[in-house]
């Protein structure tokens, strides 16, 4: 009885550490708003915002193994269905971000039918036109009456309920800290239920996933939807934290460092979408204070010299983390 209850406890250890830790990461993130200055805590809602965005990337290619080059698309989505909502037709900030989540999730199960049949580089190149296209096309005239044209819509920060003494970016912080725990949540039941196995089996081979009664083409489109709706859900988020949107804020170089946060935080992990986010969000501007004329060379020479200087540059986080338990365990023995 005593040799049979010992792994049980064993494997369950780990689970209890995971658990504490996350608790112990969001008491102290729900602090932060308390001391810290208003323009820190609206950058950590924006690291929030861009995690969300990145843990729905990694649905897509990180679980389901489909290359998509034009998130940002969806991003945008979400934030001009937003602003559509509030500015257009007052609809409540709950009710317009539940709308946006939606709305992308329709459109990604949509736009994921057709693109069933591509694979690989060209579905990437794909999802790469859509990223292109949708700036272009929300300058259009015909749509100015709802999409403002190139001028954009601009919005109101939404002021605390109940009379709670929190000032608006405080309170923006707190909504987007626990929308961030949802979907880490949401995402992380999915990776280990039935709908996340079939994910993986699809990713590591296709055929031998059908010939083991695997729905494809449901389990391919439904990942799609799934991605599209977190990625709308954090562009909802950051059209009401940034108070503003407008088609040129969503170009194709949004999907890249949305890519970038993915590949940096780890393709596969999702407590690197944090790390990928504060990559996205601060190296940029590091690298600007250090030459404003050549910021994008030095970016680009920090992506190169993280990735060539870290472990494996596939494991992102989980690479690092891994290391770190070795050499703790090295340490103890």
């Amino acid at each position: 009885m005593t040799t049979s209850s010992t792994p049980t406890s064993a494997s369950r250890a780990p689970r209890r550490n995971t658990r504490l830790a996350a608790t112990v990461i969001v008491l102290a993130a729900m602090a932060i708003p308390l001391f810290a200055k208003d323009f820190l805590v609206f950058q950590l809602t924006l690291l929030l915002v861009y995690a969300i965005a990145i843990i729905g990337l990694n649905v897509l290619v990180g679980l389901n193994g489909q290359l998509s080059l034009g998130h940002g698309a969806f991003y945008a989505l979400g934030a001009y269905a937003v602003a559509i909502l509030v500015d257009r037709y007052a609809l409540p900030y709950g009710a317009a971000i539940a709308a946006a989540t939606a709305i992308t999730f329709v459109v990604g199960f949509a736009f994921g039918l057709p693109a069933l049949r591509l694979d690989g580089i060209y579905l990437a190149l794909a999802t790469f036109t859509l990223a292109i296209a949708l700036p272009q096309i929300l300058k259009l005239s015909v749509l100015g009456d709802w999409t403002g044209g190139v001028q954009g819509i601009s919005l109101m920060k939404p002021e605390a309920p109940m009379a709670l003494p929190l000032s608006a970016d405080q309170w923006l912080y707190y909504l987007v800290l626990f929308v961030t725990c949802l979907v880490y949540w949401l995402a992380s039941n999915l990776v280990g239920s039935r709908t996340g196995r079939a994910f993986l089996a699809i990713k590591d081979n296709a055929v031998a996933a059908r010939s083991m009664g695997v729905n494809v083409p449901l389990y391919k489109t439904f990942a799609f939807s799934v991605s599209a709706a977190f990625t709308g859900t954090a562009g909802a988020l950051s059209a009401i934290v940034v108070q503003y949107v407008s088609p040129d804020s969503f170009s194709f170089f949004l999907s890249v460092s949305l890519l970038v946060g993915l590949v940096v935080g780890g393709v596969g992990s999702l407590p690197g979408a944090f790390l990928g986010a504060a990559f996205i969000l601060f190296v940029p501007n590091l690298a600007e204070g250090v030459s404003k004329g050549l910021s994008g060379a030095v970016y680009g020479a920090l992506l190169i010299a993280l990735i060539v200087l870290r472990p494996d540059s596939t494991s992102g986080f989980k690479g690092l983390m891994d290391r770190f338990r070795k050499r703790i365990g090295s340490a103890r023995t």
